[in-house]
């Protein structure tokens, strides 16, 4: 046995631990801070009504060429599969910068196209340009949200609601910027929406990482924190579109909205220097109290050494078993909570339910977000409403994503009170929604809006919080994005073959013989209450279907629910804290130390 003595003083101690600049970049929390930026910008899907009438009138597009534009950027937003499984092999740098690399290629050929800078492109490089520039709002999001959610296990429904929470503002967000940098220059907007994503994921590459560390007691308060300042920001946006809504606004106003914009976009960096800077100090303290510190090395005995290539034979012999079991094991899955491979995960009952009832819920939510101009229209609003409608969408949005995944953290913790029922219940709520729609109940939508708007953002931390818990860590980024598809599913179902069929069969009742007639990419106008009447009287039925089916995935998972989850994360961090700095590091706690990291899911 060797034993080695290493004399520190306070000066020495705080040399070693280096600046706390340093420590703040290379920190968990300054993580969780660049994933808010990349998260901020990375919308771009959700504001395509703001630029799609710059394509259709710059290329000459009919309204049935411009949706099927629409539909590839829809499929590519939904479609992160590829994203997913890239990840699972590569860092998250890797990933980031193919989204990056993917974004500006897609929208910087649109803008070309539309402001002539390159001769008319053919409708289908149309549809792989803008397919490429939503794809690579897959890749922001796995890169960014499995992140977090490996370094913050145990938080995980907190983490995804403020990740996801400000992926609903970006629209408002990007929609200041760009009057701040461009004015009213639309076209323009389509070259923001190029660059600064791609420059945002490029700044921060190195920062945004799995990190293996232990999990802190504070880090709920911190989460906690950063949520206000993201309620701030959307109480400013929400207030700030009302009164763009109702002043005229000149490019100076612009340019003090972006600078305030910018301003709430870095403040939740005075909330990550303030956690570092507080653990900096306390690290520091525990290392200028101890003026000595005792390492000892053992040397290994002949039992250690005996038995060494026992364990790993043993070890190689259980890696075996499940390569060759790979295939065979698909309907043998583990218990819940446990690491499922992706195929017993997508083959699992659990997910199938999961699959299911996500397709019909968030597929009515998303038909009544893309369709609420033409219901308003419809149902005699005025033309300006239009923008409101949009705005609370967009606003709600946000609060349904931080709102249910902060909530359901709560709820979980403190009262055991399952995350799927929580999915139940926001699919019921929706209902309440489509059936003012259905019935046209007068100044009803703005409450529809609200409700469709807080529904569908409260679904995603739902659903993937709900997987990585169940189908564990290892493989989440695949499943996750396997769960989005969902979305797509659901739309095109709903709002594709249901709603469009039957508005346009409303429509033809109102001008006979003219649906049949028809040239193509010429629209009919319907209106009334009648013309979407039918359509969400079936998507009600189906969202209340949808219910019952994730009120069955309820029941069989209320046993898992019933259990503390989060027990061995809180375990981990409480022996870490505990262990005193002094004197020898055993086998035993270096065996447990790496048995917690295992534990964490930390690829």
């Amino acid at each position: 046995m060797v034993a080695t003595v290493v004399s520190t003083s306070g000066r020495g101690g705080s040399t070693k631990l280096g600046s706390i600049g340093h420590r703040v970049i290379t920190g968990r929390w300054f993580t969780v801070f660049a994933s808010l930026l990349v998260m901020a910008v990375s919308g771009a899907t959700y504001m395509f009504g703001s630029y799609s009438n710059d394509i259709k009138t710059s290329l000459g597009y009919d309204q049935t060429t411009l949706n099927l534009l629409g539909f590839f950027k829809d499929l590519g937003a939904n479609v992160g599969v590829v994203s997913g499984l890239i990840n699972e092999i590569t860092p998250t740098w890797v990933i980031l910068s193919i989204g990056a690399v993917m974004n500006f290629y897609g929208y910087f050929m649109i803008w070309l196209a539309v402001t002539g800078r390159i001769a008319k492109p053919q409708v289908w490089q149309m549809c792989l340009y803008i397919c490429s520039g939503a794809n690579s709002q897959s890749f922001s999001n796995t890169g960014a949200l499995v992140t977090c959610v490996k370094n913050f296990p145990g938080s995980r429904g907190s983490v995804l609601g403020l990740l996801k929470g400000y992926v609903g503002l970006s629209g408002a967000i990007i929609t200041q910027l760009y009057h701040a940098f461009y004015g009213d220059d639309s076209k323009s907007l389509i070259l923001l929406i190029a660059w600064i994503p791609a420059a945002v994921s490029i700044f921060f590459l190195p920062t945004i990482r799995v990190l293996n560390t232990a999990r802190q007691p504070s880090e709920l308060r911190v989460f906690y924190n950063l949520l206000y300042v993201s309620l701030g920001f959307a109480g400013f946006l929400m207030l700030l579109i009302i009164v763009q809504n109702n002043l005229g606004f000149t490019r100076t106003d612009y340019v003090l909205d972006g600078l305030m914009v910018l301003f709430f976009l870095f403040l939740p960096l005075a909330v990550v220097f303030r956690e570092e800077l507080y653990l900096w100090r306390a690290t520091n303290q525990d290392l200028t109290d101890t003026s000595e510190v005792m390492v000892i090395t053992e040397d290994p005995s002949p039992t250690t050494e005996s038995n060494q290539p026992q364990l790993e034979s043993s070890a190689d012999m259980t890696k075996s078993e499940k390569e060759g079991s790979c295939f065979s094991n698909i309907f043998k899955p583990p218990s819940r909570g446990e690491d499922y491979t992706i195929l017993q995960a997508l083959f699992s009952v659990d997910m199938l339910l999961l699959f299911a009832a996500s397709t019909f819920s968030v597929g009515g939510t998303l038909t009544a977000i893309d369709n609420l101009g033409q219901i308003a229209k419809s149902l005699g609003y005025p033309s300006k409403s239009t923008s409101t409608f949009v705005s609370l969408v967009s606003i709600w949005n946000y609060l349904g994503r931080v709102v249910a995944g902060f909530a359901s953290e709560i709820l979980l913790t403190k009262y055991k009170f399952p995350r799927p029922l929580m999915l139940s219940l926001i699919m019921l709520v929706s209902c309440v929604g489509h059936l003012l729609i259905a019935f046209g109940v007068p100044n009803s939508l703005y409450l529809s809006s609200l409700i469709a708007g807080f529904c569908f953002g409260a679904q995603w931390p739902l659903l993937y919080a709900i997987i990585s818990e169940i189908f564990g860590l290892k493989y989440c980024s695949t499943l996750m994005n396997m769960g989005g598809l969902a979305s797509p599913l659901g739309s095109y179902i709903l709002n594709v073959r249901v709603t469009g069929y039957l508005y346009d069969k409303e429509a033809s009742k109102q001008l006979p013989g003219k649906w049949l007639t028809m040239d193509a990419g010429e629209g009919l106008s319907c209106i009334g209450v009648h013309c979407y009447k039918m359509a969400f009287l079936i998507i009600t039925a189906l969202t209340l279907m949808a219910c019952l089916i994730s009120l069955i995935f309820v029941i069989r998972t209320r046993n898992f629910y019933k259990v503390d989850m989060y027990s061995k994360y809180r375990m981990d961090a409480q022996t870490v804290m505990s262990t005193p700095r002094r004197g020898p590091v055993s086998p035993e706690r270096e065996s447990l130390l790496e048995h917690s990291q295992d534990k964490r899911c930390a690829d």
